[in-house]
């Protein structure tokens, strides 16, 4: 195989002059970018001055685009893999394109830059570790999960949301934790950029008479150590899986997993419920 090289290029997420001199450098060498839209890709080559091939791989079509990108960097070409704004593969397609590159032992180079989750969570004043879960999930079962997992981590939740449903969930986090502290971040590096902050029922009185353009970053404050336990919720969880045929094993096994609280504890909570 000749050399070749799938670089994973950032563009910026609002502000133009976010790209770095590297990424400018990459886009000019290379021999096809892959990109999700390429009327958005287009715009930014024409403000670089910049012309190459472009190759759509957005979500669903990903899939039928993979073997002849393959085959392209088998052959010794270089290409360039973008999104539409921020950092390629996260929360954008690209990540089944880059595994494969890997199994066929193609070179791949990840370039730093923009990035919304990075961006938002380094303004938003919450301390680390911090729990990415790409996009807030969209289905009712997902969603109850989710918030089990936020109840009780202590880990910070950094998720993206359309502006469409952000006051929804906004309502169900207060709903669900109406003490955590939240930080919304929208319009990440454009002129009207701004980082709202404080309790769930505070951040919704300050953008329910707002028009909210452009995907939204929400960061939600892990639980103390001292926070008790939704044990309610838990015991709910637990109660719907064994309802849908799982066995006390497997609930062990799922809430440990979706919770991050010790086996030791979900088991006696188990054994309580069963005595129940």
């Amino acid at each position: 195989m000749d050399n070749s090289t799938l670089y994973l290029v950032p563009t910026p997420i609002g502000n133009l002059r976010d790209m770095t001199l590297r990424a400018i450098d990459v886009l000019g060498s290379v021999d096809i970018i892959v990109c999700e839209d390429t009327r958005h890709t287009r715009k930014l080559l024409s403000h670089l001055r910049l012309s190459k091939p472009l190759i759509s791989s957005e979500r669903f079509s990903e899939a039928r685009t993979i073997k002849p990108l393959l085959e392209q960097l088998s052959s010794g070409k270089n290409i360039a893999l973008v999104c539409d704004a921020g950092t390629p593969a996260v929360s954008d397609p690209g990540s089944r394109l880059i595994a494969q590159a890997h199994e066929r032992g193609i070179r791949v180079e990840a370039l730093p830059g923009p990035c919304s989750l990075i961006t938002a969570f380094s303004a938003s004043g919450f301390e680390p570790p911090f729990r990415f879960i790409g996009f807030f999930p969209r289905l009712n079962d997902e969603k109850k999960k989710e918030f089990v997992r936020m109840s009780v981590t202590s880990d910070v939740t950094i998720f993206y949301e359309s502006p469409r449903r952000l006051l929804t969930t906004l309502r169900m986090i207060m709903k669900h934790m109406p003490d955590r502290d939240i930080c919304v971040a929208r319009e990440l590096t454009k002129i009207h950029e701004e980082y709202i902050r404080g309790k769930a029922s505070e951040v919704i009185s300050r953008l329910e008479h707002i028009v909210v353009k452009g995907e939204v970053t929400v960061i939600v404050k892990g639980a103390s150590n001292n926070t008790t336990l939704d044990q309610g919720s838990l015991e709910e969880r637990a109660d719907s899986l064994l309802h849908s045929g799982h066995s006390r094993k497997d609930v062990l096994h799922v809430l440990t997993q979706e919770t991050g609280i010790g086996r030791n504890e979900i088991y006696k909570m188990l054994i309580r419920m069963k005595k129940d």
